[in-house]
């Protein structure tokens, strides 16, 4: 009951300081004032006003006027935040695990270090001033910067994937002892640290809306506008969404789930943060373009998106509010030292401003959204919400249920328990199954399926709120292919079986190995 207590105390403090609350007080107030003046004028004395009545007469207003769904919307979106208690250290309500943060800690020394010394190696400023004749042309250019071709040939991504995941692969508790574990199996994979993981039996219970006999949501289902939409309740489109959203109805579903409501307040922000890339150059602004030179303008469904791709990144690297996913994300953003006072955390700004490092195939986390938004402001809002949300999740160190860390051991799991065979010949053969998934799983897929089968995923992701479907699949797939798998001699051919999924049809891949697989 306490923590209750504090929980709704703490929603409270947080949307008090919202624009939405200033925007509720401010109509509540004017809807009372012209309720009031009209009785003033109907009697022609100044009505008695009483605290009850008073209290009785917003309510009735947030009723009728909309404004309670609102708040309701803004409350779930509170809740599906990481819970937090007043009495834990800062620390532990980042991450738990002493290790995990030193781990963390360790890797973004390294990042930061890479980053500086591309700095230092090319001359280029971490942050500098446009000048006005190039901040009026890449005014001009802002929607076609896909034509613009610097030379970003000296210039390469702080980290890859395959970087991120020896270090995981390195992870260990120093207070377990690795002889207590039961079965010799645990030791096949490649993540050796003990996270509960949940087995096909508690998936099973978990997605049961997955199950064989109930039906799913495909690309070619057409909807009048659902009642969900009507009604804009966050909570029913989420649970709705568990099934699979219509084609015409995923972008309205979508930003429901994530409250992303597109104000002229949110327009208005894109664009400060679009004045903000036109009058600074970031060091991580050539990153960005290098990355979605190397990733989606090389990709046959997300080229078109170039300009798109670019805008939205650009802002975002700027955008301070994202800051605030620190407060539950195990990682810190990172800082840099102005004028060379290195160490003196008085002259320590966060470098980028909203203390994110792109690193290689980051830009496809926007790509997919592309299809579902043409405005950019709309396109920005929902993909800071998933970012926040979901996203950091695949590149952050942490004991997170929905963490790259337990998505790898739950992948190794699946595998282990249920294609042992399979995975102790890949094994033998140096291809461990791992190495394969990885670059799919902390992609979340993207650039992999095609991409009306990766929006059925995401669907997934959002309807349950965790990335844990996307482990699922990445076993489901590897099942799918058992056949295949089970003759190959080595990793390049293991990779070559693996290389095209984008003929896989997600959901009964995800249902079979779920459903149809024995205990």
């Amino acid at each position: 009951m306490l923590l209750l207590s504090l929980t709704i105390a703490q929603i409270v403090q947080r949307l008090k300081g919202s624009h939405l609350h200033s925007q509720l007080e401010r109509q509540a107030k004017l809807n009372l004032m012209q309720k009031y003046s009209f009785k003033w004028l109907q009697d022609g004395q100044p009505p008695e006003i009483k605290l009850e009545s008073l209290k009785e007469d917003v309510r009735s207003f947030l009723k009728t006027s909309g404004w309670e769904k609102k708040l309701q919307n803004a409350v779930y979106r509170e809740l599906q935040l990481p819970p937090s208690h007043p009495a834990a250290p800062a620390e532990h309500l980042k991450e738990p695990l002493a290790y995990m943060r030193k781990a963390q800690v360790n890797w973004e020394k390294r990042v930061l270090k890479s980053l500086n010394s591309m700095s230092t190696e090319l001359g280029v400023p971490l942050a500098r001033m446009r000048p006005p004749v190039e901040q009026k042309e890449l005014t001009n250019k802002w929607n076609e910067m896909g034509t613009d071709e610097p030379d970003l040939s000296h210039f390469r991504p702080v980290y890859a994937p395959k970087d991120f995941l020896e270090v995981l692969i390195g992870l260990r508790n120093p207070n377990h002892d690795s002889s207590e574990d039961v079965s010799a199996r645990s030791h096949w994979g490649l993540i050796q640290i003990p996270l509960n993981v949940r087995d096909i039996p508690q998936l099973r219970q978990a997605y049961s809306e997955l199950n064989l006999t109930t039906g799913q949501l495909g690309i070619d289902d057409h909807a009048h506008m659902h009642p969900v939409v009507m009604d804009q309740d966050s909570a029913a489109a989420q649970q709705y969404s568990r099934q699979g959203c219509p084609t015409g109805l995923r972008a309205d579903l979508w930003a429901l789930i994530l409250n992303s409501t597109n104000q002229p307040t949110d327009m208005m922000h894109y664009e400060q943060l679009k004045a903000g890339v036109i009058q600074h150059d970031l060091l991580v602004d050539n990153l960005i373009y290098k990355d979605v030179k190397l990733t989606a303008s090389n990709d046959d469904y997300y080229f078109v998106f170039e300009d798109f791709l670019y805008q939205v990144l650009l802002c975002f690297s700027r955008d301070t509010a994202v800051l605030e996913h620190f407060k539950y994300n195990s990682a810190t953003p990172p800082k840099s030292y102005i004028q060379g006072k290195v160490g003196d955390e008085e002259c320590a700004v966060v470098y980028p401003p909203n203390g994110v490092i792109p690193f290689h195939g980051f830009s496809m986390y926007v790509a997919p959204l592309c299809f579902l938004y043409n405005e950019p402001s709309k396109l920005y809002s929902v993909f800071r919400e998933m970012y926040i949300r979901y996203f950091f999740r695949l590149h952050s160190i942490s004991s997170s249920h929905s963490g790259i860390v337990s998505l790898c051991l739950q992948f190794e799991r699946l595998l282990q328990t249920h294609l042992p065979q399979l995975f102790y010949h890949l094994r033998q053969i140096g291809a461990q199954p791992l190495r394969i998934a990885f670059k799919w799983m902390v992609r979340a897929f993207s650039g992999y399926l095609s991409t009306d089968q990766l929006l059925l995923l995401w669907d997934r992701i959002l309807g349950y709120d965790s990335l844990e479907v996307v482990a699922v699949l990445a076993a489901a797939v590897f099942a799918f292919r058992a056949e295949n798998l089970m003759e190959v001699t080595s990793l390049a051919s293991a990779e070559a079986v693996l290389a095209d999924l984008s003929t896989l049809k997600v959901m009964p891949l995800i249902q079979i190995f779920l459903f149809a697989t024995a205990i």
